[in-house]
């Protein structure tokens, strides 16, 4: 399904930002698979669906530390997969996907190998993206808790380090984005799912041994929430630190489960119920969102319409024999991956979808337009 919901999206400008702005690890990855496979939206989206994948199978090795069951475990790494968050990971490029593996190879590793080599991996994520800097936050909190003071010395070192090479920082005036999260989250996890999960951290605080997998998910939550009341945060650092506390979830479920008499668990196995609900509506609804424009008046108010058009204009550009032209900045981006490039010769001007006056450049899906535009030819001489 991620295979072929690749050939139905276009690369974002965000995207095409990345690719084509300042070095990162996940752009010099991007552009590794762009070389090898040939310039195309799957090898755009290949490196992510490998982290995804990878993830899904390090997500089931952390569950057998949590959960006894083969069968409980599968039911775990299915919810992990159907996750709005974790779907959209997969086929976005952007840190989330990369976060998620690494945050939950680090997770593995931590009882496999000594601590010397997690603190070289921890080095390697220091220098690898911003989005690890919350990561030696919560081993901080972790290793004060459990006074380790040479690694809790070593992650304070790392995350000086990683705000020194990204400009990590908080500042900004008191906004109020509080809700705004609280609703992003529960889009990313479903609610069912993103309450339960806050309930386990909080229940776990007070009624077990808290180990580094809630340290890590708690204080990253705990923080994400702080910033909130200040400043507009990129959950897409945030909430891969929650998704790792998925097996913490399931083991509170599953043991609330068995200790109560058949009569009294309708109530879980009705939240169970609802909860795969909503995972396969939204993950229905990302794998067909094109099917939505016909209900939507105003195209921009799709949740994806900014992964939409610009591989179809590509297409009917060239076939009228233009590949190069002059639009607005965020479209030039992205024209630029599909062989339109810039120049002063031809003019590309977007035109209001609703307007009557003809034009010469119309994308619709399913007789909803999408985009029109107009395409001049400009005389320099």
């Amino acid at each position: 399904m991620l295979f072929l919901q690749t050939s139905h999206v276009s690369i974002s400008y965000e995207e095409a930002s990345l690719l084509y702005g300042d070095f990162s690890v996940l752009s010099s990855l991007t552009s590794l698979s762009l070389n090898l496979f040939g310039q195309n939206d799957l090898a755009l989206r290949l490196v992510m669906i490998l982290f995804h994948f990878l993830s899904a199978i390090l997500m089931y090795e952390i569950s057998k530390r949590y959960i006894p069951l083969e069968r409980n475990r599968l039911w775990l790494l299915l919810v992990f997969l159907l996750l709005p968050g974790v779907v959209s990971a997969a086929i976005i490029v952007n840190s989330a996907g990369m976060l998620i593996f690494g945050l939950l190879l680090f997770v593995y590793l931590s009882e496999k190998i000594p601590q010397r080599y997690l603190n070289v991996l921890l080095l390697l994520y220091a220098l690898a993206d911003v989005g690890f800097v919350y990561l030696f936050l919560g081993l901080a909190v972790y290793y004060s808790m459990n006074k380790q003071k040479y690694n809790l010395v070593y992650v304070l070192a790392l995350y000086m380090l990683t705000s020194y090479l990204y400009g990590f920082e908080v500042t900004g005036s008191p906004s109020g984005h509080f809700l705004d999260t609280i609703g992003i989250y529960s889009a990313i996890f479903t609610p069912i799912i993103f309450i339960y999960l806050f309930y386990t951290l909080y229940k776990s605080y007070f009624t077990s041994k808290i180990d580094m997998l809630w340290y890590l998910s708690a204080t990253v939550l705990i923080l994400s929430l702080v910033l909130s009341f200040r400043q507009r945060i990129p959950l897409e650092h945030f909430a891969p630190y929650l998704i790792i506390a998925l097996p913490l979830a399931a083991q509170s479920f599953i043991s609330s489960y068995r200790v109560r008499l058949k009569v009294y668990r309708k109530r879980y196995k009705l939240a169970f119920v609802l909860s795969f609900i909503f995972l396969i509506s939204n993950t229905l609804i990302v794998f067909f969102n094109k099917e939505l424009y016909v209900f939507i008046p105003k195209p921009q108010h799709h949740f994806a319409y900014e992964m939409h058009v610009a591989k179809e204009l590509s297409s009917i550009l060239k076939k009228r024999g233009v590949f190069c032209l002059t639009t607005d900045e965020k479209m030039q981006k992205r024209l630029k991956f599909y062989g339109v490039t810039k120049c002063k010769d031809i003019l590309l001007l977007e035109k209001n979808i609703t307007s009557e006056k003809a034009t010469n450049v119309t994308i619709s899906y399913k007789n909803s337009v999408l985009y029109r535009a107009d395409v001049t030819i400009i005389n320099n001489i």
